[in-house]
């Protein structure tokens, strides 16, 4: 559900949502603990856990890592957990609460090899600490593969998201797809999987993440991913924009924020806050690549992140749409990401090792009734992703999008009660997500370390129950 994303004085923001501060979900508060949570159980009631977000500080995760799989594959991800220095297992220790496990499953070839580690991973369910994470590592089924082959590596889609809607306590499960040739352990499936098992994912569920290539071998910085990166974020005023830039700040990027001359104030209030700069620009100007191009080249000498994050809804039913309602959507939403994309393309300041990122939306993958105009310009950034990645890849570049469910916000918080209550539950983790759930999955794909995840569309809604 998304919300319109207009002003008090009803001028239109291009930021995804307003709202700076994050919204409470009272209920969730309530069912957590004392009386609330022993009426909820007597009742019946979602009791909805309160998650694990990131902290610099905290653990990766809160256990042992239990590591399943007979294969050479197995051994090395284990390697790498060992090198993170967690507390890895390679077999079940009864009465241990675990952090997580991770299934290496590279290296299966027909269904029925299939049983023996998903009945291992049944068996230490029970054992899962509150906010645990389930990882499963697999191959992506090619049009090559044998017949058996493909439907194996098929199956283990159905298994984690499945399992997915299984999992109580904030746990979750998620999985790293391996395209052909790389190796379980290779630095983007690794990063993958680091994303998965920490808090950056809390909001994350029954979703994959697709290593294309080997990615980079530069020794990561995972306290300061970002540090020394320019990063754009457009919409950056309000909600989620300004949620992203300060992420991206605390990552170590500076931030350049960008939003519509209305939005001026809150706009500089966010890039004083992050120590980064302010640009006034409506995205929909022919010249706003260029514009932003020459801003960043002329305060830091380059550009190596944009976050396209601008947005706005004019919500009809088909039947009663209008084209200004239909041409002021598609523009903002999706034609001037097309025409900004252009402009990073064609310009060499921006052409090594690039990070595009993009805010899809659930409407644009399972449609929302009189949305047909945003869903439209969602779906759209999906297609854009997908074809524009081949382009960025003889350069290093990476271009993703993630497509945010029900966040809480200051306009998701004015949607009636019952509704939005309804829109709440709708999803395996039965809450809504915060804007900094969105804003850790974009940090993510900005890494270096995430060099060989691109063309990933990754839903950041708790496995909203529409869509896949």
């Amino acid at each position: 559900m998304t919300p319109n994303n207009k002003s008090p004085h009803g001028k239109t923001s291009h930021s995804t949502t307003a709202g700076a501060r994050e919204k409470a979900d009272k209920y969730t508060e309530f069912v957590s603990a004392g009386l609330g949570r022993d009426l909820a159980k007597r009742l019946g009631l979602p009791q909805p856990a309160i998650l694990r977000r990131y902290n610099p500080q905290a653990p990766l995760v809160e256990g042992p890592i239990l590591v399943l799989g007979q294969g050479s594959g197995a051994d090395a991800v284990a390697q790498v957990l060992l090198d993170w220095h967690q507390d890895v297992r390679r077999h079940a220790t009864p009465k241990t609460k675990l952090g997580a496990i991770v299934a290496v499953l590279d290296d299966v070839q027909n269904p029925g090899e299939l049983s023996e580690p998903m009945l291992a991973v049944a068996g230490s369910l029970r054992d899962l600490n509150k906010n645990a994470r389930v990882v499963s590592i697999s191959r992506l089924a090619a049009p090559d593969d044998a017949p058996e082959t493909a439907a194996a590596r098929n199956a283990v889609d159905g298994i984690v998201r499945s399992l997915a809607k299984e999992l109580r306590a904030g746990a979750t499960a998620n999985g790293v797809v391996l395209e052909n040739g790389i190796a379980a352990d290779s630095p983007s499936a690794m990063a993958a999987l680091r994303f998965f098992l920490s808090g950056r994912s809390a909001f994350v569920d029954g979703q994959f993440l697709s290593a294309a290539s080997e990615g980079s071998r530069q020794a990561p910085n995972w306290e300061k991913p970002l540090e020394g990166n320019i990063a754009v974020v457009t919409g950056a005023a309000r909600g989620i924009g300004a949620a992203i830039a300060r992420t991206l700040a605390r990552d170590g990027a500076t931030v350049v924020a960008v939003d519509i001359p209305a939005a001026g104030d809150h706009l500089a209030e966010v890039a004083n806050e992050i120590h980064g700069t302010a640009l006034q620009l409506d995205i929909t100007n022919p010249e706003a690549g260029n514009r932003i191009l020459e801003h960043a080249m002329s305060r830091y000498g380059r550009l190596d992140i944009v976050v396209h994050n601008a947005g706005i809804t004019r919500d009809k039913l088909l039947a009663n749409m209008d084209a200004a309602r239909w041409d002021s959507v598609v523009a903002v939403n999706l034609e001037a990401q097309l025409r900004m994309n252009k402009a990073l393309l064609a310009n060499t300041c921006f052409a090594d090792n690039g990070r595009i990122i993009s805010v899809s939306s659930t409407s644009g993958i399972a449609g929302n009734r009189g949305q047909s105009n945003y869903a439209a310009s969602k779906a759209g950034i999906i297609g854009m992703v997908k074809s524009t990645a081949p382009l960025l890849a003889p350069s290093g570049g990476t271009v993703n999008a993630v497509a945010p469910g029900f966040i809480e916000t200051a306009m998701t918080a004015k949607i009636p009660f019952a509704t939005r209550e309804v829109a709440r539950r709708l999803n395996s983790l039965q809450q809504g997500g915060k804007p900094r759930d969105v804003a850790e999955a974009i940090a993510f794909f900005a890494q270096p370390q995430a060099a060989g995840v691109t063309a990933n569309i990754l839903r950041v809604c708790g496995q909203n129950l529409v869509g896949q």
